[in-house]
Parts: C-alpha cells; structure tokens; sequence
C-alpha cells in the first residue's frame, strides 16, 4: 500500500513514508500522549506493591492507544475550527494531507483496540474509565467549547483519569491515593490551561471557542482563576501527607512546587502579558514532573 493511500490524500500529493507516519503521531498529539503515560505510570507506580513489570506495560500499551484514538478523534471533530486558527490550520486534516474519512478511521480503530486491549490485559475497570475518558472528552467537552466557559472546568475531569487509570490498573479497584493523583491532576489542568488559553485567545477567538480568555478582554478574570486553581491544587496536594499515605519529604516536595505555581500565578495576575503566561505555563510542567516524581517516591518508600 502506498503512503498516498494510506493517509487518503490526493494522488497529486505523493508522501514520504516518514511523512505519512509524522502526520498520525501529529493527529495522535504525541506529546499529549506522552504526558499522559507519565501520568498513568505515577498512579501505577504510586499503587503497584509488589511492582508488576508485564502489567506496567500493558497499562502503559492500552492508555497510549485510548490517548491516541481520543487526540485523533478530536481533531476529526474539529477540523473545521482547527483550520481558522493559526497554531492549528497546518495539522493534518485542515492542512489537505489527510482526508476526514482516514483519521477518522484511524481514530476509532486505536481507541476500540486500546479500550479492548486495557479490558483483555489489564482489567475491566481500567478499560470503562478509558472509555469514559474518550466519550466524555469527544461528547460533552469538545461541543461545549463553543457554548460556555464552563468547558474548561468540564474537560479537567475526562484529563485528570489517567492518574486513576494508573491505580486501578495496579490494584483492580479505586483507591483513595488513586482520587487524589485525580485531583492533582484536575486542578494542575486549570493554571496550565489558564495560561495557554491567555497566549493563544485570539485564535481561540477565532474559531469560536468560548473561553474565558477570549471574553475577558484584560485578563483579570483569567488570572484571578489562574491563582485561585493554583490555590487549591497546593492544597490537595499536600493531602497525601494528611491520610498517611505519604511522609514529610513529599509534603515539603508539594508545599515547594505548589508556592512556585502559585506565584507563577500571581506574576501573571501583575503583568497579563504572553511572556508571563509563558513562564505560568512551564511552571505548571515542572510541577506536574515533580509531584509524579514526588508521589511515587513517597508512596514506594
């Protein structure tokens, strides 16, 4: 098969395989993907006793798959947005290199097969909060971007699961660590996406979405949410301590990485401007590393 016919592009546009196959790790958001097996492994990792190694990997397997078919998915569904905006009108579908019907195909083929594979090789649990994830983010949260700003609050609950996927997948059942590496998540999702929504509003703006970046003119709003997620995230975060779960180490860790997060966000309240929120968002990356790192060590010591 050629490497024409398999992205369903126009025989006028010959492609490289190299091409065809950076074109599906795009539609995949390999990034995305990647952050969220780092997630996935901190929850496994934090739960496993004694460590697994072949279930790791089938966790790790089956989540990559799921992550994928839902980033896919979504670009599907938003191809036509995506084409308004800039930072996203040279993906594969908007951009001409791949037809709808292809990703879409592609899409719904690795999310079944990642759903199945987490249900035969991991457990049934796993693959139900995987299908959840996929169908809460493609169903309810990717529609209600363009309806309320209440979106974002609504897409950190299908994002924050991988944590929770990683634990059920070790033990079988939900567990109160495998909540909070939930929560972490959900309210890290919020300064982080604050801060991207800030940088890029104007696209936003452009294709419709309704985040509070692109109603709110000066960025107050956004800010204020930014410091008051940030807030919040500092003190779930160091519950773990609180439930004995973890110990002083990882309550120092999470006190640390949560004060830096926090006037991460207060910087960007006093100057809302791109390189500001830039420096929010990197922040909210270092944080995240550090508490998986932090949660892990803590929990296996």
């Amino acid at each position: 098969m050629t490497a024409v016919a398999l992205t369903g592009a126009s025989p006028a546009l010959p492609r490289t395989v190299r091409g065809v196959l950076a074109d599906y790790l795009e539609l995949s958001k390999s990034r995305i993907v990647m952050m969220v097996l780092i997630t996935t492994a901190a929850g496994f990792l934090a739960a496993a006793k004694p460590f697994d190694a072949i279930l790791f990997l089938h966790t790790l397997v089956g989540t990559a798959l799921v992550a994928a078919g839902t980033n896919a998915l979504n670009q599907y569904v938003e191809r036509e947005h995506d084409a308004k905006m800039r930072r996203t009108r040279n993906r594969p579908i908007p951009a001409g290199r791949m037809t709808p019907r292809a990703a879409l195909l592609f899409s719904t083929a690795i999310a079944i097969a990642g759903t199945m594979y987490l249900a035969l090789a991991v457990n049934v649990l796993t693959a139900i909060l995987g299908a959840f994830t996929l169908t809460s983010y493609i169903f309810v949260y990717t529609p209600l971007k363009r309806m309320s700003t209440a979106c974002t609050l609504i897409g950190a609950i299908p994002g924050a699961v991988p944590p929770l996927m990683g634990w059920t997948a070790a033990t079988g059942a939900l567990g109160a660590g495998g909540w909070i590496a939930f929560a972490i998540l959900f309210f890290w999702q919020l300064p982080h996406f604050m801060a991207i929504s800030w940088i890029y509003r104007e696209d936003y703006g452009r294709a419709g979405f309704a985040m509070t970046s692109v109603r709110d003119e000066h960025g107050s709003s956004t800010a204020r949410q930014a410091i008051f997620y940030s807030l919040a995230l500092l003190a779930v975060s160091v519950l773990p301590s609180f439930l004995g779960i973890a110990g002083r180490a990882y309550l120092v860790a999470a006190v640390i990485a949560g004060v830096a997060l926090f006037l991460a966000s207060i910087a960007f309240f006093f100057e809302r401007t791109n390189l500001v929120a830039k420096r929010l968002f990197m922040a909210s990356n270092i944080y995240l590393l550090v508490m998986m790192a932090a949660l892990v060590l803590a929990t296996r010591n």
